[in-house]
């Protein structure tokens, strides 16, 4: 076989350079079939190629264990291919290969922690007492303790390369990197103490006990080959004043960290993080304990209280860590208790998906769906919570924490077994993917060549398989699916069980354990929850057993959103309306989609699910986006002209137009829900479907009318303000004007009564209530109070006394007022004739001062008087300080004073006109943007007002959790209720800068 082929046979990739390597002279004296026979061990036979040449140049015996033949040197070849920096360790201490002179077990063993600790203080020559002092300091003690603690870290890789089954051996090396850097903290300690001699006497320093936890997975004692190290320090000054114990216990935990990450000949090892203490990187160093327990039982979070379940003495005064421990404890298990504990809980799973930059996120192992992060958050919150009662699941590493809940009953067998190998499975990458630079990461290699080799690490050492690339990937895809699956069924599949007396072969839940859970989850009301699962699970019906098939994930979803307990009431009215239908479950078995937009919208919008429950056959559409896109306003009136066809009878025909109207209503605010419509697209729906609908009522009032008297006159129905501009909300009434024109010989004041009888009929139909009774139905109101004199003037006036009226009589504001009118229902040459008459009243050739004086004033007035007593201008999203009024009055009176010259001002809409505004310079680019974005913002919370609470509200909420419900609408992701409540009061703030400089002349 040529030396090409037999490369390629041991899974070389770089053949040209590893070739040049193999005619390194270095290996001159080593046999070539002993040297493939060993390559054959190699993950990366070209990186063990290489670390070997490198490697025979300083330890020259390699040559000897090589040649020994493959038995004797697999220690050898494993561990080069598997880690460049490992190699490159023996390379700066070739004292060390005898590490690599072994035969490898199948089943390794593991070094005790007592050992891992003696070796790392007689490295740095201390004794092994309780508070050993180093007989070296500074650099000679930094590379000491680092060699030797490389050295067990050698010792333990060739032991965990050579193991039979790396997922079975996962928990004892995690154990023995923790209990080695426990030994390492210790061995600082020493080198500090040692240190600090020079500043302190030695009295003083042995008085200064000083107690290192450890957190995280050092804490738990799972720790990775490279990590951070979490710590916390507690200090007892045993009959010291406490700002001078302070002082040296401060001074002896910055010189632990010096001794294992401060500039050394041999690098550093790791950084110790203290970032978990108290008060985090503001509060002090070290405290201690009583300073501890005190922050713990005043001050802290939630999320504090979560970290501390990993919390374990791992170096330092063994008895006061003790006392820690068990001071802790009582607040640990005691936390789910707390307030804030369910927002902590729901922070922690943004955390687990949060922060990851795109072009990481499909290589994640740790963070994302279905990572390490994953496990460990369903595995520490099952323990929070049952472990307040229940002392079994009280343990800190997560494979003996499953084990724990699963013998207590908390997690199923077959689940729990499959949770253990996937996060062992999971870990197991981690390590080797950190083994091959000794640097932190969590991401998969994206080349096969380094998937290979990976996939070659990860397997056990008895393992025949020719490692594959894509074979790797998809075992880590089936992984990641498998996680976020058993987080559902481990979740919530238990509260099923519970609920609906199922047979025993399934987790059963204690009452009291099912509503702890569901409690922990953010449901504010477990009992009633757990009597919905029943209702929706109990039985053996078809029905029953497609709830209990996908309540796991719902439940999952519901709980994601801002009202859990809303949203399961919702579920179990709509599936008690549509349950037995053949769609609406197997929608839901089928389309994650589906379920995932219909727990959103129960458990965040009341609005919608009124809507829902009054039309459960609307369910069908979140299945399909196309089935979501609004229904033009053609397509609408063709549907009413049908309906009136067939009913004639002004009620019934008003019933099947008012129910239009509301199923639009709700297609709309579903589609919005999905994200599928911006805030334009919204307001141009709602106010198509409000079109219809009037012209519907329209046609109906004429025919009435008509048929008793005659037609006398034709019929318009102009659109005003935010209806005029189509950028109305949900349920917004409808500003709107009437007008006339009486038929040729028609006698002018039986036409005028005419006319005022149908706007009478048209309001009225709208209105009243039909039989049966439309449920859950947003009145269409319609308003028209800014007709001529206002509300003083007649409802309704003829073409002809607009014409006089505006031609003597109209005042700056009724201008204005007409700058957003627009034909909605009625005549089509009267509508023509009608905007050709009040075009040049809003667009006139001139604006006088005394006319932008009258307009300010107005718009003081309005800010003095309609302002609700006592509220709070920056939070009205209407009338308030750079709210929709400012933008839209600015606006206007630019139109006012430019469209006569600049067509393009021409428009109803606000943003349109800006969008013209900035294209004819009238306003600084920057400035139009500020108005832009805060009128958008405005637009968008008061529509979520309306969908979260099914009410008008034009004020910026104050709750939280209300604040959370309209930012999640807003875009804004979940718990950030905060951040939209900063965006919007400073966006309006910086609106009514521009308003006040452009519309009342301040600062220009």
């Amino acid at each position: 076989m040529s030396l090409s082929r037999r490369m390629i046979a041991t899974g070389f990739h770089d053949l040209e350079k590893s070739t040049r390597f193999l005619a390194a002279p270095e290996l001159a004296p080593v046999d070539e079939d002993a040297l493939f026979a060993g390559f054959n061990f190699s993950a990366d036979p070209d990186l063990a190629l290489q670390s070997l040449v490198r490697l025979i140049g300083r330890a020259p015996e390699l040559v000897d264990l090589v040649n020994a033949g493959a038995e004797e040197s697999e220690a050898l070849f494993r561990l080069l291919g598997a880690s460049e920096a490992l190699a490159e360790f023996l390379m700066r201490h070739p004292g060390d290969v005898g590490v690599l002179q072994r035969q490898l077990r199948a089943e390794p063993g593991s070094t005790d922690g007592a050992a891992l600790r003696a070796s790392l203080l007689d490295a740095v020559h201390a004794g092994s007492g309780a508070a050993p002092v180093a007989g070296v300091t500074g650099a000679d003690a930094y590379v000491a303790l680092r060699a030797r603690y490389r050295r067990h870290v050698l010792d333990l890789a060739v032991r965990d390369l050579g193991a039979a089954s790396p997922t079975d051996y996962l928990p004892a090396a995690g154990r023995e990197l923790a209990d080695l850097a426990g030994a390492a903290l210790e061995a600082a300690l020493a080198v500090s103490r040692a240190e600090l001699a020079a500043s302190y006497p030695a009295e003083d320093i042995a008085a200064v006990k000083l107690a290192v936890i450890g957190m995280g997975k050092a804490g738990a004692r799972e720790l990775n080959y490279i990590s951070d190290v979490d710590v916390i320090y507690v200090i007892d000054g045993d009959g010291l004043d406490e700002q001078r114990a302070s002082a040296i216990g401060t001074a002896l935990a910055a010189g632990i960290s010096r001794a294992i990450n401060a500039s050394a000949p041999e690098p550093p090892l790791w950084e110790v993080d203290t970032n978990l203490r108290p008060e985090g990187k503001d509060g002090p160093l070290v405290r201690t304990l009583d300073s501890h327990l005190n922050y713990y039982q005043r001050w802290a979070h939630s999320w504090e209280f979560q970290a501390l379940l990993k919390a374990r003495a791992m170096a330092g005064d063994a008895e006061l860590g003790r006392r820690y421990e068990e001071a802790v404890a009582p607040l640990i298990w005691s936390s789910s208790e707390r307030d804030g504990f369910v927002e902590s809980v729901q922070a922690m799973r943004r955390r687990v998906t949060q922060n990851i930059p795109a072009h990481e996120e499909s290589r994640q192992l740790k963070l994302g769906s279905g990572g390490l992060r994953d496990v460990e958050f369903t595995v520490q919150l099952l323990q929070l919570v049952h472990g307040r009662v229940d002392e079994s699941p009280r343990v800190r590493g997560t494979t003996a924490a499953i084990a724990a809940l699963s013998d207590a009953g908390y997690i199923g067998r077959t689940d729990a077994r499959a949770l253990d190998e996937s996060y062992r499975y999971l870990r197991v990458l981690e390590h080797r993917i950190q083994m091959v630079h000794m640097r932190r990461t969590h991401l998969m290699p994206e080349s096969d060549t380094a998937l290979r080799a990976l996939a070659k690490a990860s397997a056990g050492s008895l393992t025949a398989e020719r490692p594959s690339a894509d074979r790797l990937r998809e075992q880590w895809m089936r992984t990641k699916r498998l996680v976020r699956q058993l987080h559902e069924s481990i979740f919530y599949r238990p509260l099923l069980s519970t609920a609906a007396n199922l047979s025993a072969d399934e987790v059963r839940l204690s009452p009291e354990a099912a509503q702890a859970r569901l409690a922990a989850l953010g449901y504010a009301d477990p009992r009633g929850a757990m009597r919905h699962i029943e209702a929706l699970t109990v039985g053996v019906s078809r029905r029953a057993a497609l709830q209990r098939q996908l309540l796991p994930v719902l439940l999952a979803w519901l709980a994601d959103g801002v009202d859990p307990d809303a949203g399961l009431l919702g579920f179990r009215r709509l599936s008690e309306n549509l349950g037995d239908t053949h769609w609406y479950l197997g929608m839901l078995r089928d389309s994650s989609a589906a379920g995932e937009r219909l727990c959103s919208i129960l458990s965040s919008s009341r609005f919608i699910t009124d809507l829902l429950e009054v039309s459960p056959e609307a369910t069908a559409w979140l299945g399909s986006d196309k089935d979501l896109v609004p229904v033009p306003f053609d397509t609408q009136w063709q549907e009413i002209q049908s309906k009136m066809s067939r009913h004639p009878r002004p009620a019934e025909a008003m019933r099947l137009i008012r129910l239009i109207r509301r199923r639009e209503m709700l297609r709309i605010a579903v589609a919005d829900s999905a994200g599928l419509l911006s805030q334009q697209e919204v307001g141009q729906a709602l106010a198509d479907a409000d079109r219809a609908a009037v012209l519907g009522a329209l046609n109906v009032a004429e025919g009435e009318v008509f048929g008793s008297s005659g037609k006398l006159t034709d019929m318009l129905v102009v659109a005003m303000g935010r209806q005029g501009g189509r950028e109305i909300g949900y349920g917004s009434d409808a500003d709107v004007m009437y007008v006339h024109r009486p038929l040729a010989g028609a006698d002018p004041a039986a036409a005028q009564a005419q006319a005022e009888k149908i706007v009478s009929s048209i309001s009225t139909f709208l209105q009243q209530p039909c039989t049966p009774a439309i449920l859950a139905e947003r009145t269409l109101v319609l308003d028209a109070g800014l007709r001529p004199e206002g509300r003083q003037g007649p409802l309704v006036r003829s073409l002809e006394s607009y014409r006089g009226y505006y031609e003597r009589w109209s005042l700056a504001w009724e201008a204005q007022a007409l700058l957003r009118a627009r034909p909605m229902a009625g005549s089509d040459a009267l509508a023509e004739d009608f905007m050709a008459l009040i075009d040049p009243v809003r667009y006139p050739g001139e604006v006088t001062d005394k006319d932008v004086r009258e307009i300010r004033r107005i718009k003081a007035r309005v800010e003095a008087e309609r302002l609700p007593r006592g509220a709070d201008p920056s939070r009205q999203l209407k009338l308030g300080r750079g709210g929709l009024s400012d933008v839209e009055w600015l606006v206007q009176l630019l139109q006012l004073q430019h469209a006569h010259r600049i067509p393009e001002l021409r428009v109803t809409a606000t943003i349109p006109a800006l969008d013209a505004i900035e294209a004819a310079k009238l306003l600084p680019a920057a400035d139009v943007e500020t108005l832009r974005h805060a009128w958008l913002l405005a637009s968008r919370i008061r529509s979520a007002n309306v969908i979260r609470g099914g009410r008008n509200a034009d004020v910026l909420p104050s709750s939280r959790r209300e604040l959370d419900a309209v930012a999640r609408w807003c875009g804004y992701g979940a718990g950030q209720g905060g951040v939209l409540e900063e965006d919007y009061l400073r966006d309006t703030r910086h609106a009514r800068a521009v308003f006040e400089r452009y519309f009342y002349g301040y600062g220009t």
